[in-house]
């Protein structure tokens, strides 16, 4: 099985293609929780990597503001 977590609406695919397979019993329960566990982790850092960006925006309107204020 070929799987794509570059995003999260692909990580929400495969966890629902994983939940599909385990309820048909075509996928050991072990190998389903390890996927979603990874899943989780793709996740988590897709996260972290929108916030850092987030904040890198935010810091630079401050910069500039402060810049144009002061």
């Amino acid at each position: 099985m070929k799987i794509k977590l570059s995003t999260p609406a692909e990580v929400r695919r495969t966890l629902s293609k994983i939940a599909n397979m385990l309820l048909n019993n075509q996928i050991d329960p072990q190998r389903a929780t390890a996927i979603t566990n990874c899943c989780n982790s793709v996740l988590n850092c897709i996260r972290i990597d929108e916030q850092q960006k987030k904040l890198a925006e935010l810091e630079k309107l401050l910069d500039e503001v402060e810049a144009n204020g002061a």
